[in-house]
């Protein structure tokens, strides 16, 4: 690769950096980035340096937004009786191909891990329990079925008892070890139909 140029070279090492990237992808994009006009280029970078600056965290549920709140917290239609947590973001859009869930979200940013140093002082939990606090609502804990999603739920069951909320839990048809975002519709519709209250 040293025939390349150095700022070529550089656009691959930044692509290969994008999750679910490899070199070889990596490649590709590059050449068909310099196949684009200057102007397409230019509308790609431009896009990313608005999304950056121009969006942040919604302030009820801590998904992505462009205004105080994001369009599902905005939404006049949704139940705010029922709230979705999910690890991040992503896991919203999966939820949402399904066509079935019709409450509110919650994003908490990650999940407890403690080899990788991620605690629950540094997820979006305090916040949830103020959302809950008080209320008749029903929280949906859709954290992933790995070992740390496995056990952020076993503590948000217990913290969230605690605080007097319903909680349910997707049912098991999720793969065990998958990321929601990666799971098909028909799946996340049965395992939102088949919850059992923990």
């Amino acid at each position: 690769m040293d025939f390349l140029p150095q700022a070529f070279r550089n656009l691959i090492d930044e692509l290969a950096r994008l999750p679910g990237v490899g070199r070889k992808t990596a490649q590709r994009l590059a050449f068909h980035i310099m196949r684009r006009s200057a102007e397409e280029a230019g509308q790609l970078a431009a896009a990313i340096v608005a999304a950056k600056a121009g969006i942040k965290p919604c302030s009820l549920c801590g998904s992505y937004a462009d205004t105080d709140l994001c369009p599902i917290c905005s939404a006049p239609n949704r139940n705010p009786k029922i709230i979705c947590v999910v690890e991040k973001p992503v896991d919203i859009l999966a939820i949402e191909r399904s066509g079935y869930y019709k409450g509110l979200y919650h994003v908490l940013g990650g999940a407890i891990s403690p080899l990788d140093g991620i605690t629950p002082e540094q997820l979006n939990i305090q916040h949830l329990l103020q959302r809950v606090n008080g209320s008749d609502c029903e929280v949906i804990l859709s954290t992933g079925t790995s070992t740390e999603g496995d056990h952020t739920a076993l503590y948000l069951t217990r913290i969230l008892k605690e605080n007097g909320a319903k909680v349910t839990r997707m049912a098991r048809g999720i793969p065990a070890g998958s990321d929601i975002e990666y799971v098909d519709e028909v799946t996340l519709y049965r395992a939102l139909e088949g919850r059992t209250e923990l």
